[in-house]
């Protein structure tokens, strides 16, 4: 009798477990077979910084991917233009704040030490911070467990990488003269163009350095006079180096204007548009770097969802791809015409 008892007590036990795992098993299996669920990022808002103007051949295809990124995921998002003005950044960053977003994706101009205090807050309000295109290593660092990512590239290697393009696409030698068009001044996004004249100069290349002005820097014709002049000042100039990416997709008429003809000076520089493959097709331009700036968009859009809905910590996508040249250029010329690449 004692043993039939245990028994029966034992097997009880095990219908008692066999019967809460097969419970636990439908619940798994209810949670992985529901399929995937329609704009899943529903209810949140977002403000994103493009960057520029409406219009400008860079931001326009970085709104074209926050654009579909928001039509895919469904949230709410806010488009705040900056014209490429860190100042500006900053105080927009700070009136975006006071409306309490879900999250703020942000151009990395000013730097670190200049979002601090802002993001700082932010944060302290529940707001995801992310960046794009041009890093806050210091800010992602401290935050990117709350979701502060950053998508773009790697700047000042960037830089090289395309100092040094410009050194075996033009055939560059020692003494040449170079002419680098940047923006040194700027904490963050200066280390690109730091890293271009650092490659040129570590192969004993001359390089004639100008800073980007703020009026060229929001509408690139405007440095027509002042291209023309330099080029004029400087007639042993081998190449010109934009660090900016609707210069370089003026380069074709910046150089007409200086009474140029294609390929007399070597020109590279930044990022893809339809203007630059045209230029490239044309002869105006030897080469550009492309940092797939749709990605810039649509990354950003997504990373705030990501931390929004599922408590994703930050992601860090260095979105340069390599370069173009007329050797590739006509694989992208139709995503260039869309405003995609």
């Amino acid at each position: 009798m004692l043993r039939k008892r245990r028994f029966i007590a034992i097997f009880s036990t095990l219908a008692l477990v066999l019967a809460l795992s097969i419970t636990a098993v439908a619940k798994i299996s209810a949670q992985t077979t529901s399929g995937p669920t329609d704009k899943w990022c529903s209810g949140v808002n977002i403000d994103f910084f493009p960057g520029g103007s409406p219009g400008g051949s860079f931001e326009t295809v970085v709104y074209n991917g926050a654009v579909q990124a928001t039509a895919d995921l469904g949230p709410t998002t806010q488009y705040i233009w900056s014209d490429w003005q860190p100042d500006k950044m900053v105080t927009q960053f700070q009136q975006a704040m006071a409306t309490k977003p879900d999250g703020i994706a942000v151009m990395g101009h000013p730097g670190d030490e200049a979002y601090k205090p802002l993001v700082d807050q932010a944060e302290a309000q529940g707001i995801i911070v992310t960046s794009q295109n041009t890093q806050l290593s210091e800010l992602e660092a401290a935050y990117t467990g709350n979701g502060f990512g950053y998508s773009g590239a790697t700047l000042y290697t960037q830089g090289q990488s395309v100092g040094n393009e410009a050194i075996k696409v033009f055939g560059l030698k020692d003494g040449d003269e170079v002419f680098v068009w940047g923006l040194l001044s700027q904490a963050g996004r200066g280390q690109r163009t730091q890293g271009v004249i650092d490659a040129l100069k570590a192969a004993n290349i001359t390089v004639d350095y100008l800073e980007i002005d703020a009026a060229t820097n929001a509408d690139p014709t405007a440095g027509i006079p002042t291209f023309s002049a330099f080029v004029s000042a400087h007639p042993n100039l081998k190449a010109v180096i934009t660090d900016h990416g609707n210069l370089t997709a003026t380069l074709p008429a910046l150089l007409q204007a200086a009474g140029k003809t294609p390929g007399q000076i070597g020109a590279g520089g930044f990022d893809l548009s339809g203007a630059t493959i045209q230029g490239i097709k044309d002869g105006w331009i030897g080469f550009v770097n492309d940092q797939q700036e749709w990605l810039q968009g649509y990354l950003p859009i997504l990373q705030i969802c990501l931390t929004k809905k599922y408590g994703f910590s930050g992601l860090s996508v260095d979105t340069g791809a390599g370069f173009v040249t007329k050797d590739n250029v006509d694989a992208l010329s139709s995503l260039a015409a869309e405003q995609i690449r």
